[in-house]
């Protein structure tokens, strides 16, 4: 699970590479899951690029460390926690997303996210 102050990798060429979490948006949530959106500052970014450091964003969670209970094949996990970066229409914002994406991000109807991903487990 996702709380305040957890850094994740940015899985997408928006520029930015560490986001932290510093909110969830809903009622009085304390752990964000997978596929929920987030809201962040971004610890580290290339310069010259689209999003500039300390630039606070939003950001939907595609991978999680944690175990994922799957009814056909048992249990999944990623090596990292990572989240692509979105504007208000949760529409991403990069043209590109690196790595897998789990199957749950599909069902929860991000179609764009899905649409630009290479790769979905």
């Amino acid at each position: 699970m996702i709380q305040r102050q957890t850094i994740l990798d940015i899985a997408d060429n928006t520029g930015a590479k560490k986001l932290m979490c510093i909110g969830i948006p809903g009622s009085n949530k304390k752990e964000a899951k997978l596929g929920d959106l987030i809201i962040g500052v971004v610890k580290k970014a290339t310069p010259n690029m689209k999003i500039k450091q300390s630039q606070k964003v939003k950001a939907i969670i595609i991978r999680i460390k944690q175990k994922i209970n799957r009814f056909e094949i048992g249990k999944i996990l990623f090596s990292s926690n990572a989240a692509v970066i979105v504007n208000d229409d949760i529409n991403p914002i990069g043209t590109r997303i690196f790595g897998p994406i789990a199957q749950e991000i599909k069902n929860k109807k991000y179609s764009k996210i899905v649409a630009i991903s290479e790769k979905i487990v």
